[in-house]
């Protein structure tokens, strides 16, 4: 039940944005399901702030809602992987403009530096995309 696209939906698990209740009901709230339980906490909530003040202040419309969010093909998908999401970052003028480019060169190494200790122990990943690897074992699971 984890999100894979930029989706919303009402008391929807598969949703990146779960909307909880209904308007005018004291316990209505949202789920912003995007969070990684390994992420570090400052930069998942700084990257989220920014990104939704970002969308305010340009009044951007979140779309509809997404009854089905996997099968929402026009919906913009989520990166599934760390490279994926490297090249999103440098892509983003957004997130350079607003946390400085000597940050996002400074993150940007030290997950490609993460990346490439992977590539070099796993080099058939791809293989078995939904494994977690030997690697990961080693790497992640004392860790978090």
């Amino acid at each position: 039940m984890a999100p894979d696209r930029a989706t919303w939906g009402y008391d929807n698990r598969a949703a990146m944005i779960r909307v909880q209740g209904m308007p005018g009901e004291p316990s209505a709230h949202i789920e912003n399901r995007i969070g990684e339980p390994g992420a570090n906490p400052y930069l998942y909530i700084a990257s989220q702030a920014l990104a939704g003040l970002d969308g305010l202040r340009r009044k951007l419309d979140p779309g509809p809602l997404e009854t089905s969010p996997y099968t929402a093909t026009h919906r913009p998908r989520l990166p599934t992987n760390l490279m994926e999401a490297l090249e999103a970052l440098k892509g983003s003028s957004y997130f350079r403009a607003q946390l400085g480019d000597v940050f996002v060169d400074w993150l940007l190494g030290m997950k490609q530096s993460e990346v490439n200790r992977f590539l070099a122990a796993e080099p058939d990943w791809q293989a078995t995309p939904d494994d977690v690897t030997a690697w990961e074992h080693r790497e992640y699971f004392t860790r978090y």
